[in-house]
């Protein structure tokens, strides 16, 4: 049985429901129901119309609960006559999904939560093994979800930028579980931008395929963090790098830069780069400049310090992270980075101390360790 056509189907099954007079949290529902039949009867092969069976499906669950519901009675009158099964409606609702499950009303968590259920198909198990917390937790945050949203209107207009931040923080989460978070939310960026033309959702796309690319390379025997100037280019997936530029390329020429692209454009100049010494740092500069502009993001500010550093030298970079604030995450990681290339081994080593008691992660801790180890043995006799 193919899986990923299932999670494929889900949306627009959902959205045929909801056109047929059903409530999101019911649709949602009921789809899930008839994802959970399908997994069972389809074992044996496809039915003739896969979209069309689920919709038939889901249509008679939406029906039952209706019925078995006395407070919904007065839906029933609407919704009574049951479609005769047959191919499922050609509209895709997914678009209007996306917007729905990003509502602004809906804390960051739950829109995340809400999206990989409602859009990406996934089963509440698999997202709460995905995010490390127990089945029961995250289905009460799905179920929370929905009942916040229920009231908003399919039809209304969504906002294309809250989308696009419940996608990127699904890819920043990583992995975990059996879904892989990375690859889910580039599915999801992908169909995403099959729907639209909006040139900050390829600026997106093409993020997440330049990072994917150097997946990887970014970790040693058992888990250890590689920094970029250490990792095996040749390990880099070309064919991924390749086609992030290309989508970046197009995305450039339409002349409506956001922020997504000025970051994706970053990643290229790194992703071309033949090593750390060889990277347009100058140019890499002017697009965290630009991404400043955008933004006003105090990261951005802190990033740009390092690349300011690379292009023009340590002290130029410690001018440049003089205007960041010292509370930040990472400022002492990075002071200790740019102390030490000036020169300055005694307080790097004591920065990178600092800033591994406050990681906050394993794998950041132990790497900032042992950079305060290594520069310590340089300040050795």
């Amino acid at each position: 049985m193919d899986e990923s056509l299932l999670r494929t189907l889900t949306p627009t099954v959902i959205g045929v429901l909801v056109r047929r007079g059903a409530d999101f949290a019911s649709a949602e529902d009921a789809v899930q129901d008839a994802l959970v039949e399908a997994v069972r009867v389809w074992q044996d092969g496809l039915p003739h119309d896969p979209k069309g069976w689920l919709v038939t499906v889901a249509w008679r669950k939406f029906l039952d609960a209706a019925r078995a519901d006395t407070s919904r009675r007065h839906r029933e009158a609407r919704v009574e006559a049951e479609p005769e099964p047959g191919p499922g409606e050609t509209v895709d609702d997914t678009l209007r999904l996306y917007f729905l499950c990003a509502h602004p009303s809906l804390t960051p968590a739950s829109a995340v939560a809400l999206t990989l259920r409602a859009v990406g198909g996934l089963t509440t198990r698999q997202i709460a093994q995905a995010y490390l917390v127990p089945e029961a937790t995250m289905a009460q945050r799905i179920s929370r979800a929905k009942r916040t949203v229920s009231s908003v209107r399919f039809d209304q207009p969504g906002d294309v930028a809250t989308v696009l931040r419940v996608l990127y923080l699904v890819f920043n989460e990583g992995h975990g579980g059996d879904v892989d978070l990375v690859a889910e939310a580039i599915r999801l960026t992908r169909q995403l931008f099959a729907l639209t033309d909006e040139p900050e959702i390829a600026g997106l796309l093409a993020l997440m395929l330049l990072h994917h690319a150097r997946r990887a390379s970014r970790t040693g025997p058992g888990g250890r963090l590689v920094p970029l100037a250490e990792q095996d280019r040749s390990r880099w997936d070309t064919r991924l790098i390749a086609e992030g530029v290309t989508i970046l390329q197009t995305a450039l020429a339409r002349d409506r830069l956001g922020e997504y692209q000025a970051q994706a454009a970053i990643a290229a100049l790194h992703a071309d780069a033949p090593s750390t010494a060889e990277t347009d740092w100058v140019q890499i500069v002017e697009w965290y400049d630009e991404l400043l502009l955008l933004t006003g993001s105090p990261v951005v500010r802190l990033n740009r310090a390092v690349a300011v550093g690379e292009a023009d030298g340590p002290q130029a970079g410690l001018a440049a992270l003089a205007e960041v604030s010292p509370d930040l995450p990472r400022y002492a990681a990075v002071r200790a980075y740019l102390l030490e290339r000036a020169g300055d081994l005694e307080q790097a080593a004591a920065l990178y101390g600092e800033a591994a008691r406050a990681a906050t992660s394993l794998p950041e801790r132990d790497h900032l360790t042992r950079e305060a180890a290594r520069v310590r043995q340089r300040l050795q006799p």
